[in-house]
């Protein structure tokens, strides 16, 4: 028998089954007992078949008709039964069930003490921890505060050690927006815009704003993409703006900008932006304004004066690292500090971006903190530069981690995604968000309750600044700026405990003006410029 024939009779034999499953399953569910509908349904069934056999499109209808079909089915509602039925509290990611679990506690203000013991690997390498004090000390509400504005600046501003990150009205629904305002309103803490603009959506409710400058400029660009002054002054006067920041990059696609599916553009966006309606919205790559690190600081000048003094500070994810140690020899040429930077690592989320762009670009958060706050000591600017650390915080320990290696104070996004109910579907790029977070879909958008979300938000905020001044205070510190290296600990794969202090090199006050070739960056310091990039 040739193996043509064999084939045909095997495409027939898979017919013929899957014209027997789907019957027994179809008459089953409705209960037909008519054999004139099992007859219109065998029909039905056999014209699929004949259908499927004679696509071309997809290979496994065409060698198995109708039953192939549950592949796709399957393949559809994969990431639900992982979720659900597989992985395990620490197996999922970007954040597995444990942290997810943890926000939304705290968010719905229930339970969230732990039972039975850790179930972290706490003898495994990379394990990380902190060392309790038989001397716990109490710090106060104050201590989760901090004030950020150098002496060039008029108007600083008393921020929370945490406050939202960078999520654009576009890439969240105008619900999600409100919802995240007035938490952070409810709260006492800053809401960051995000590159897509000021939208109505974040000033409705009167919390504090970090407005956000992307390459684009949306919000205050001309016609032709570029900066407008005017449009930028008579925003950022509102009282509500209490900081801005400049984006260079992101951890999630640095060097690549922002990315808004056409799908999510809706007319109110496309105006908001000054964007036209039905095309992806795209931030260019670079920013206009400027070419090299010292017509950067000469712009974050203009920003300042324009905003009548409040801080300004930039906002980027480490890659060649002389590029940002350019960024320091200009701010030593030109006099001009920035009053806070944001660093984004590149773990860091997003709504949409290239595979490979978020998988092998950019430094990871810890690497990157810890180059930046060695770079702004080595030119003797630390003290005057307030360090923001932006990549999977979600916890009160995560803020003593992160504050240890070199910040000042915490942004999270994806956490308070998950205190508005995001259920990690990861469909955010595709306008089906389930929860209605990400989604411009009023159908679903309708499923986030502004008033009962936004005080998920603010209590999730609470409980997570109470966690991270416990934690301080479990350790013996007497006050929040007194957390080094030598607080947090690391288990090597020799199965030995190391402080991140012997870990990692940390460098002396001045040490790049004066003696830069005893230092690991002696190389990146000899490339950087303050006259390009």
């Amino acid at each position: 028998m040739s193996d043509k024939i064999r084939e045909s009779q095997f495409r027939r034999l898979y017919v013929m089954i899957g014209i027997i499953i789907a019957l027994f399953l179809i008459s089953a569910l409705l209960e037909l007992r008519s054999l004139l509908s099992l007859l219109i349904v065998a029909i039905l069934l056999i014209t699929l078949a004949i259908h499927d056999s004679f696509q071309k499109q997809h290979t496994i209808l065409r060698n198995f008709p109708v039953i192939g079909r549950f592949r796709y089915l399957f393949e559809m509602i994969r990431p639900e039964i992982r979720q659900y039925f597989i992985a395990g509290d620490q197996d999922e990611t970007p954040f597995d069930r444990e942290i997810r679990s943890i926000v939304y506690q705290r968010a719905k203000g229930v339970l969230d003490t732990l039972p039975f013991g850790t179930q972290q690997r706490i003898t495994f390498p990379g394990y990380i921890s902190a060392k309790h004090s038989l001397s716990p000390t109490v710090l106060n509400e104050n201590d989760g505060r901090i004030t950020v504005g150098g002496a060039q600046c008029k108007r600083p501003y008393h921020a929370s050690r945490l406050n939202i990150s960078a999520m654009s009205y576009g890439a969240l629904s105008q619900n999600a927006i409100l919802a995240l305002n007035l938490g952070a309103k409810t709260g006492n803490f800053a809401h960051n815009t995000g590159e897509g603009g000021l939208s109505p959506y974040h000033l409705q409710n009167g919390g504090d704003i970090i407005w956000q400058l992307g390459t684009a400029m949306f919000g205050c660009r001309t016609p032709e993409g570029r900066f407008n002054p005017e449009e930028f002054k008579k925003k950022a006067a509102l009282d509500v703006v209490k900081m801005i920041e400049l984006k260079l990059s992101q951890g999630a696609k640095p060097s690549h900008g922002g990315i808004l599916p056409a799908v999510k553009v809706t007319p109110e966006i496309a105006e908001i932006r000054g964007v036209e309606l039905g095309q992806d919205c795209l931030s260019p790559p670079t920013n206009p304004e400027f070419n090299t690190p010292e017509e950067m600081m000469y712009f974050i000048a203009k920003l300042r004066e324009l905003s009548d003094g409040k801080p300004v500070g930039f906002k980027l994810a480490i890659g060649v690292r002389s590029q940002f140690l350019g960024i320091c020899k200009a701010m030593l040429k030109t006099g001009i500090i920035p009053d806070f930077i944001t660093i984004d690592g590149a773990e860091g989320g997003t709504g949409a971006a290239p595979m490979e762009f978020s998988d092998h670009l950019g430094e990871p958060l810890n690497e990157a903190l810890i180059f930046v706050h060695n770079s702004l000591t080595g030119v003797g600017l630390r003290d005057k530069i307030c360090v923001i650390a932006s990549g999977k915080v979600a916890t009160g320990f995560d803020m003593i981690h992160k504050l240890c290696i070199g910040a000042d104070m915490c942004n999270s996004a994806r956490a308070m995604m998950f205190a508005l109910g995001c259920i990690q579907s990861l469909q955010c790029n595709k306008n089906t968000c389930p929860t209605g977070v990400t989604s411009q879909n009023p159908r679903l958008m309708r499923g986030l309750v502004v008033e009962d979300k936004y005080i998920r938000v603010a209590r999730f905020h609470k409980a997570t600044i109470h966690s991270f001044l416990e934690l301080a205070g479990a350790m013996g510190v007497k006050k929040i700026d007194d957390l080094t290296p030598w607080h947090l600990f690391q288990r090597t794969p020799q199965g030995i405990t190391k402080a991140f202090a012997e870990i990692y090199t940390f460098i002396e006050d001045n040490v790049l003006l004066l003696q830069p070739e005893i230092t690991p960056m002696a190389r990146d310091w000899a490339l950087a410029s303050a006259e390009s990039f």
